[in-house]
């Protein structure tokens, strides 16, 4: 791991939101640092530490969780169904909790990192093989950004990657939370995971989740350049899961060392059965 950022000569401790001004070519948000510590950035000068800004890592509300984007990954594990999650007054069953510890363990990071990395550093980074971001994706939650001068929009996180690496998040933006609404949190959930290699990155990630309306979500993440999400009225037959899949454009499919297109579209089909009888398997 590279520590030394040679060029960065200011690290401004963020307290309030006019310090964000300071967001500009040369600088970047600092949470965890985990990525940002792990390889040169020579164009930076100025880190911009928004872990002063003391949130909440996780708060319940009859509207359902919100997630801070300094939440560590950590906390965000340990916020298993039935924990209370930050109010007292409200300790709710919430089963598609169960998805937030499965998506660390996707993840090719020791507990060492998870207790420093962030939620809202996963997200960010974008990246393909990004289970947490694919975790709140999979809950239909949304990004609370804060934008530059002060203003705040929502970004429904299935929307938020846009390929590899590459997210909406404009210039100055930083994202503030994340909101997982009640009903996809008190849904039925089911994950699973593949790689190439026992302790691999992932090469393909399926999560699943059965509303209590009966509505089904299948996520993909991983195996995709950017998640993908297949809608259902009520959880799928084999026919018509294979479908979907099968309607998915080509170019879609993740190519790196760590599988190739066709390996991971065949894998994600198995998975995805699997998800699917385990929802519909659920009383």
């Amino acid at each position: 791991m590279n520590v030394d950022l040679d060029t960065v000569s200011e690290i401004v401790l963020a307290r309030e939101r006019a310090d964000l001004a300071q967001l500009g070519a040369g600088s970047a948000v600092l949470a965890g640092g985990t990525f940002l510590f792990s390889e040169p950035h020579d164009h930076l000068d100025r880190l911009i530490d928004i872990t002063t800004f003391g949130w909440t890592p996780l708060t319940a509300s009859a509207q359902g969780l919100e997630i801070a984007a300094t939440c560590t990954l950590a906390q965000f594990a340990g916020a298993g169904p039935g924990r209370e999650l930050g109010t007292p007054m409200l300790r709710p069953h919430w089963p598609g909790t169960a998805l937030f510890a499965q998506a660390c363990r996707a993840l090719l990071a020791s507990h060492k990192i998870w207790r420093t990395a962030t939620v809202g550093g996963n997200v960010c980074l974008s990246l393909p093989a990004g289970a947490v971001l694919g975790a709140l994706v999979a809950l239909d939650a949304t990004a609370v950004i804060w934008t530059r001068g002060g203003g705040e929009c929502a970004i429904p996180m299935r929307d938020f990657v846009t390929g590899p690496g590459e997210n909406l998040l404009a210039s100055g933006d930083i994202v503030r939370s994340f909101l997982v609404p009640t009903t996809s949190i008190s849904a039925r959930t089911s994950c699973r995971k593949i790689a190439t290699a026992p302790l691999g990155r992932s090469g393909s990630v399926v999560m699943g989740r059965r509303d209590a309306d009966e509505r089904c979500a299948i996520t993909i993440t991983a195996a995709t350049v950017r998640p993908v999400v297949l809608d259902f009225c009520t959880v799928p037959s084999r026919s018509e899961l294979t479908d979907a899949l099968a309607h998915l454009d080509a170019d879609v499919w993740f190519d790196d060392p760590h599988g190739a297109p066709d390996w991971r579209e065949h894998v994600t089909g198995l998975l995805a059965a699997e998800v699917v009888a385990e929802l519909g398997a659920a009383s």
